[in-house]
């Protein structure tokens, strides 16, 4: 099956995008895709991974317009004509579209080409921007969903609360494809930092208590704290706010290559969110199944969804969003190797049996087989 996907972020950072291309190509799928270079980093077209990506830059009115409000609907038409130009060599069957900001582009392609189309949300875009807009405008972007959904063919999303929402504006078929991770290790390794190593890797927005973070680690003993992440959000304050304390050390934007070795030698993984906004609430984020697989035990907030499978699988502490809190789930894997491992064991264990991308991976290749 010949498979066009779209995606509006970077496509070579962007890891569950590339596993799931990589794993529809080695199962006999051909898949291609376009996407919004929004900084104009990258070449126009290029192999990635034996995977074609074609991208639209940031050019004309796409780069003068203020705001993602306004440049949408120009990045919508011009996905949509690349798609149709590519279609004229490319004869895909179907288009896969990444989240919110690229269905519109799949419905008008679907309406050309009559090819199928599915749906992947890896977020849910109105509470993505709550708060961020105007409520009028969030209550448009849902509605403008629930209209959008109405032409799929398959929907994919990462976990049961979003099934769940999403069961309440559609009728078609839904599948789960968890953000897992590959199994790149054997067995669990026991840590072997001097220092007790907390990591964090990912962006540093207020809703994961960035920086206040900061000064709350740097004031604990006998604790060190690797940060990294792309910048953006709270990023340069972090960035100014680690140079005051010698057990912070900044990694600033580091490899994909780094972060399992990174994740697999630390002594716990920082994944504290606030419980309040409902994005952060309903989703399982990458960190959770690289710790795991990593066998690496994790801090998450209590009232997640992360926090539940945390709880669940025995496998990190849970954490109210607060100083206090967060401080003493940090001292209390400080103080307790033991606890340590044997949470780390338990993350490992949980890859090993079910929370692994060997696995998941049956879910994904499940819809294509149901596409006809």
């Amino acid at each position: 099956m010949k498979i066009l996907m779209i995606l509006s972020k970077i496509f070579k950072t962007d890891s569950r995008v590339r596993i799931e291309a990589k794993t529809l190509i080695e199962n006999g799928h051909e898949v291609k895709i376009i996407v919004w270079d929004r900084k104009n980093k990258y070449s126009t077209e290029e192999n990635v991974e034996n995977i074609q990506v074609f991208r639209i830059k940031n050019k004309g009115l796409l780069r003068i317009l203020p705001s993602d409000l306004f440049r949408n609907p120009l990045w919508w038409r011009k996905a949509y004509k690349k798609a149709i130009e590519i279609k004229k060599e490319y004869d895909f069957d179907v288009v896969h579209c990444h989240d919110l900001d690229t269905l519109q582009a799949g419905v008008w392609i679907k309406n050309k080409t009559n090819c199928k189309l599915v749906y992947d949300a890896h977020e849910i875009f109105g509470y993505i921007i709550q708060n961020k807009v105007p409520g009028f405008i969030v209550n448009r972007t849902f509605k403008m969903e629930k209209k959008l959904v109405k032409s799929i063919d398959q929907m994919i999303t990462i976990s049961t609360p979003f099934e769940k929402y999403f069961k309440t504006i559609t009728k078609k078929p839904i599948t789960i494809v968890m953000n897992c991770k590959d199994l790149i290790y054997e067995k669990y390794e026991p840590k072997k930092n001097k220092v007790f190593t907390l990591l964090y890797i990912g962006s540093m927005s207020s809703i994961r208590f960035f920086p206040q973070i900061v000064d709350l680690v740097g004031n604990i003993s006998n604790v060190k704290f690797k940060i990294a992440g792309l910048k953006g959000w709270e990023y340069e304050e972090v960035e100014r706010l680690s140079k005051k304390y010698e057990n912070i050390e900044f990694l600033g934007t580091i490899p994909n290559k780094d972060i399992m070795k990174l994740t697999r030698e630390a002594d716990a993984i920082y994944m504290v969110v606030n419980s309040n906004f409902n994005q952060p609430k309903m989703t399982l984020f990458n960190k959770q199944f690289e710790a795991m697989v990593c066998g690496t035990p994790i801090i998450c907030s209590r009232g997640t969804n992360s926090g539940d499978m945390t709880e669940k699988l025995n496998c990190g502490i849970v954490v109210e969003y607060n100083e206090k809190s967060i401080k003493e789930g940090i001292v209390k894997l400080r103080d307790s190797k033991e606890l340590c491992e044997n949470l780390g064991k338990n993350a490992f264990k949980a890859a090993k049996e079910r929370y692994n991308w060997e696995t998941e991976k049956k879910n994904l290749l499940k819809v294509y087989g149901e596409i006809k």
